[in-house]
C-alpha cells in the first residue's frame, strides 16, 4: 500500500521471505529456537538464584546476561510469529517504536553484560593465576550489581534517544518495511523527512558502543592469554585456551554482525545479507549464549543434576 500524500500511522512487515511455501517451515523452526532460546536463558537464570553457590559475581553477570537475551528474543520473534499467522502482517507505529525500543535497549545491554561478563572472567583467571587472595575483595558483589545497573542504564538511554529522534521523521512514501522487524536502517529507509541526522548517530553510537566494549574485552583477554602462558601446566593450559576461544567466538559473532549493520557502509550489500546479519543477533546468538557460558561448565551442569534429581 502507498501514501503518498497522508503520514502513514503504520506499517507492514514483510517478513524473512515473500514465499508462501517457505511460511510454515519457517514458523516452525523459529518456534523451536525461540523456545529452546527462552528455555536455557530462563532455566540459567533459576539455577543461579536457586543455588547459592553462584551468588558469585560472574555468574550474577552471566544470569543478567541471559535475561537481556531473553528479551532480546522475546522482543522479535514472538511479532515474527504474528506476522506468519496473519497475512496482513501490520504493526503499528506505536508497536514498532516500542520493539524498537526493547531490542535496541536489551541489545546495547548485551553489549557492556558481555565487556564485563569477559572482563571479570579473564579478571577472575588472572588474579586465580596471580593474586588469588585479592579476588573476593577486588570484584564484590555490590561491585558487579553497579556494573549491571551501569549497563541497563545505558541500555535504556541509547535506545530512549534514538526513539526520540524518530518522531522527528514522518513516513509519507510507503509503509512497507522489507524486514522481520522494525529495525531502525530501515524506517529511514521510507521515511519522507531527511534522516541524515538519525543516521549520523546511530553510526557515531553504534561504533562507540562497539569499538569501546570490544577492545575492553580484546585487552582482558590478551592479559589472561600471558598469565596462562607464564603460570599454567600443559593440561590447564589447553583448558583455559578451550573456554577463552568459545568466549571470544561467541563475541565475534555477535560483535561481527552488529558492525556490519550498523557500522560499515551500506553499498554493495543487499537486504538480504542485512536480514541473515540481524538474524544472527536477534535470534541465533541468545540461543547459543547460554550454551556457550553454562552448560560447558562442570559447575553447572552438577547443580543442574542436583536439582533434576531433587
Amino acid at each position: 500500500m502507498e501514501a503518498n500524500n497522508t503520514h502513514v500511522m503504520g506499517f507492514v512487515l514483510t517478513g524473512l521471505t515473500d514465499l508462501p511455501g517457505m511460511q510454515v517451515p519457517l514458523f516452525l523452526a523459529f518456534l523451536v529456537i525461540y523456545l529452546t532460546t527462552m528455555v536455557g536463558n530462563l532455566g540459567l537464570i533459576f539455577l543461579i538464584w536457586k543455588d547459592p553457590h553462584f551468588h558469585t559475581p560472574m555468574y550474577l553477570f552471566l544470569g543478567s546476561l541471559a535475561f537481556a537475551d531473553a528479551c532480546s528474543s522475546s522482543s522479535v520473534t514472538p511479532r515474527m510469529f504474528v506476522n506468519i499467522l496473519d497475512k496482513s502482517q501490520m504493526i503499528s507505529l506505536f508497536e514498532c517504536m516500542a520493539q524498537y525500543y526493547f531490542f535496541g535497549s536489551s541489545a546495547t545491554t548485551e553489549c557492556f553484560l558481555l565487556c564485563f561478563l569477559l572482563v571479570v572472567m579473564a579478571y577472575d583467571r588472572h588474579v586465580a593465576i596471580c593474586n588469588p587472595l585479592l579476588y573476593p575483595v577486588v570484584m564484590s558483589n555490590s561491585l558487579c550489581a553497579q556494573f549491571i545497573g551501569i549497563s541497563y542504564f545505558i541500555g535504556f538511554l541509547h535506545s530512549a534517544i534514538h526513539v526520540g529522534l524518530l518522531f522527528r521523521l514522518t513516513f509519507c512514501r510507503s509503509n512497507k518495511i522489507h524486514y522481520f522487524y522494525c529495525e531502525i536502517l530501515q524506517l529511514f529507509k521510507i521515511s519522507c523527512t531527511d534522516p541524515t541526522v538519525n543516521t549520523l548517530l546511530v553510526l557515531i553510537f553504534s561504533a562507540f558502543i562497539q569499538v569501546f566494549t570490544f577492545m575492553t574485552i580484546i585487552v582482558s583477554y590478551i592479559r589472561v592469554l600471558f598469565a596462562i602462558l607464564k603460570k599454567k601446566s600443559e593440561k590447564g593450559r589447553s583448558k583455559a585456551f578451550s573456554t577463552c576461544s568459545a568466549h571470544l567466538l561467541s563475541v565475534s559473532l555477535f560483535y561481527g554482525t552488529l558492525f556490519f549493520m550498523y557500522v560499515r557502509s551500506g553499498s554493495g550489500y543487499t537486504e538480504d545479507h542485512d536480514k541473515m546479519y540481524s538474524l544472527f543477533y536477534t535470534i541465533i546468538i541468545p540461543l547459543l549464549n547460554p550454551f556457550i557460558y553454562s552448560l560447558r561448565n562442570k559447575e553447572v551442569i552438577g547443580a543442574l543434576r542436583r536439582i533434576i534429581k531433587k
